[in-house]
């Protein structure tokens, strides 16, 4: 009899080519999504090499970090050089190299990790990697995704396969039920303000218990979307019916005879009982209120009924880090998160980008207005939520209210195109990271669900939800 497994060895194990006495292995990848500011130099480096893309039919190709959502993109307009360099760059090396592309001008263009599982291209057991952190959205799926650098790239592309050490379990248990006003968004950071941004190190982490069970795809992604911001190499959700039925007829999911074989392998994708795990985190669902971040670390996270704390509040090398943390975002302890006001608003990124983020929003701003003073942006995260938000009548429902409904792209979530704070600007954002000038330089982010931001925007400071439900 073997010994007890856990999601992420069963996966680990299915994979693995190689592994050499110190535990290196050789991990066969099922899919690679590029995009166009960690690939140019993996394909040049394929061209200097005389060398092909591997295997092209596994490799996706997407534009989104560096792409303009103004309107005017429609008309070919990119008026940043370097973001229009970089883009032509993939539309070439795409072109070239045959790998499935999904120019600027297609409705199925995207952020990647929106348009790998829309198109399903992402698929329950599958290892999954890019040249972007936030590849950890796939473990929603049961599929181990993760981030990989500019080199290993390159190696990808070369062979289908990568050089990896096998990391540690670690579970994060979401027990009971969330209340209203609670969101996906609010229980990934709530995990990362009781771990820190290392407690993860080290570990892929497996998300479960009823809350998880109780979440759709959407907000399944948003969590393991944040599970790198809590310092782990992955987030992994078993695959269940929830995760099936959200896949089947997709695009590129397997049909007929190919869905039932996928289908009988996924049913074995779980946590066999008494497996080890090397770290347990419990949380209460019932326990979670709306949090919003109040520093420069995901990990400085509180309920939004809270105030500002003081460096002395914290111990060790927390202290100087709180005091820096506070300087920069302009803050005064004992404030209460409520008091801040906020001069912007993202709503948007791989972490909130989908189109249960806009529903949700739109239950919040309809027949209201945006405060005065406040530039507020909605970022659908593909070309297909636009449109089904179009259909569904939310994108009137937000520029009546006064929101810019913008095209897809990454966006405000970093500054790396001409979505950006200006110095001293002040954000409630639904993107990942409120590192210093993470949205542009001076810029202040306060990490918040979409439904927070929503009520940000229609008072003009930080809100609790739960008074305009």
């Amino acid at each position: 009899m073997t010994a007890p497994k856990t999601l992420y060895d069963k996966i680990w194990d299915a994979h693995v080519i190689t592994e050499d006495d110190d535990g290196t292995s050789l991990l066969f990848i099922d899919r690679h999504l590029v995009h166009e500011v960690t690939s140019p130099q993996a394909f040049e480096g394929l061209r200097d090499a005389g060398r092909k893309v591997h295997a092209p039919d596994k490799t996706i190709a997407v534009p989104d970090h560096n792409v303009p959502t103004t309107l005017d993109r429609t008309n070919g307009i990119i008026s940043n050089e370097e973001s229009r360099i970089q883009l032509e760059a993939l539309d070439k090396n795409a072109r070239d190299f045959g790998v499935h592309y999904y120019p600027v001008d297609d409705v199925r263009q995207g952020i990647v990790h929106i348009v790998g599982p829309e198109q399903g291209w992402t698929l329950p057991g599958m290892t999954v990697v890019c040249g972007d952190s936030h590849t950890a959205t796939h473990g929603a799926f049961g599929a181990l995704a993760h981030g990989i650098g500019t080199s290993e790239v390159e190696h990808v592309l070369a062979t289908q396969t990568l050089i990896q050490q096998k990391s540690k379990n670690m579970k994060v248990e979401i027990t009971g039920k969330l209340r209203p006003g609670v969101t996906a968004k609010d229980v990934t950071l709530a995990v990362i303000g009781a771990t820190g941004t290392a407690g993860g190190t080290g570990y892929v982490i497996e998300y479960c218990g009823q809350v998880i069970r109780d979440m759709s795809m959407e907000g399944r992604m948003t969590v393991c979307n944040m599970a790198i911001e809590g310092g782990a190499r992955a987030g992994l959700i078993a695959p269940d019916e929830t995760t099936y039925d959200y896949v089947k007829g997709r695009p590129h999911a397997p049909k007929g005879a190919k869905w039932e074989m996928a289908l009988e392998w996924w049913k074995t994708l779980f946590t066999d009982d008494d497996a080890h795990f090397d770290k347990v985190l419990v949380l209460k669902g019932e326990d979670i209120a709306p949090v919003v971040t109040w520093g420069t670390s995901p990990e400085d996270v509180l309920p939004i009924t809270a105030t500002v704390p003081a460096p002395e509040d914290f111990e060790g090398g927390k202290v100087d880090a709180a005091a820096r943390s506070l300087e920069y975002m302009g803050l005064t302890p004992g404030t209460k998160l409520t008091d801040i006001p906020i001069n912007t608003v993202f709503i948007g990124s791989c972490t909130n980008g989908r189109i249960e983020d806009l529903r949700a929003v739109a239950q919040i701003v309809k027949g209201k207005k945006v405060a005065e003073g406040v530039r507020a942006l909605i970022v659908p995260g593909s070309g297909l939520v636009r449109a089904q938000a179009e259909e569904e009548g939310l994108g009137e429902i937000f520029t009546e209210a006064g929101f810019e409904w913008r095209l897809a792209g990454c966006s405000m979530c970093l500054a790396m195109n001409d979505d950006q704070l200006a110095p001293g600007d002040r954000s409630a954002s639904t993107s990942n990271r409120n590192f210093e000038g993470r949205q542009g330089k001076g810029g202040r982010t306060h990490l918040v669900s979409p439904v927070m931001a929503a009520a940000a925007a229609i008072t003009g400071h930080l809100t609790d939800v739960r008074e305009m439900l």
